[in-house]
């Protein structure tokens, strides 16, 4: 997702010198620690792992970034974010989720072009899951509320409320299938979303899925998202993630993209 001192902008190799100094320290630090308890990462895709962290562990989950582009009124608009979640275990079957987007970047073109920078807003949700679910399903609820403090071009104009269920089911021990169901209410509008998924496990480390998305915005028509993606498990605590979604019908973003890190921090 989605400042320092004004006017201050190191130039993209500095940044890129930065970003792998640090990529390659948390890494190091990964492979130091060893066999862990993750229970697994809320990115990519649509959805959320139906699985809550340990008391006191902690999970950063990082966009580098992600980006979306779509096209309404003869205007074509792209943005990237990098959103940022951080989730906390609370212990029982709750968990806590905070999350940001410190860095945007949107475009727009038609007759002329226009660039805004700033942040987006910022959520507070929670989590619930029951811990050791048995069986080869496993369910989740995710409940959040989006704040308007963001930039006023990057944030909505009221208050988001958002309700997330999520089911997963294990068919076999490289294979799952999931369907995620939301639905955000913004004022009196509401959004829904209805996604399925099928994730195999190509190898110890390497991971796939497709997805399948009915989407409907506040204030647009319905329309359908198609995408897949890869996952890497670098270390057990560390794993990278990319993939993308294409609009296939109807009134829904032209394109979603992600490349992002989640990291560990726990027992």
């Amino acid at each position: 997702m989605q400042r320092g001192i004004a006017h201050f902008r190191p130039s993209c190799r500095g940044r890129r010198a930065r970003l792998v100094a640090a990529l390659t320290g948390v890494l190091l630090a990964g492979n130091a620690c060893g066999q862990t308890h993750n229970p697994g990462y809320d990115r990519p895709g649509l959805g959320f792992t139906p699985a809550v962290l340990g008391a006191g562990d902690i999970t950063l989950e990082q966009g580098l970034p992600d980006v979306s582009q779509d096209r309404a009124d003869g205007l074509t608009s792209r943005q990237y974010s990098a959103d940022t979640l951080l989730r906390l275990g609370v212990g029982g079957p709750f968990e806590l989720q905070l999350a940001s987007s410190p860095w945007n970047r949107l475009t727009t073109w038609g007759t002329s072009r226009d660039t805004v920078h700033g942040r987006g807003s910022s959520s507070l949700g929670v989590k619930f899951a029951l811990p050791d679910q048995a069986g080869s399903f496993s369910w989740g609820l995710l409940g959040s509320v989006t704040f308007t403090d963001g930039n006023p071009a990057l944030r909505a104009g009221h208050r988001q409320y958002l309700l997330g269920a999520q089911s997963n089911w294990q068919l076999t021990p490289r294979q799952s299938l999931g369907v995620y169901g939301e639905d955000v209410r913004e004022g009196h509008q509401h959004s829904t979303t209805l996604a399925a998924s099928d994730t195999v496990a190509l190898s110890e480390t390497w991971g796939s899925y497709v997805e399948l998305a009915s989407v409907r915005d506040a204030g647009r028509q319905h329309g359908w998202l198609g995408g897949a993606g890869l996952t890497w498990m670098a270390t057990p605590r560390i794993q990278l993630d990319a993939g993308v979604d294409h609009r296939l019908q109807g009134d829904a973003s032209r394109w979603l993209g992600n490349l992002g890190v989640s990291v560990y921090f726990g027992r």
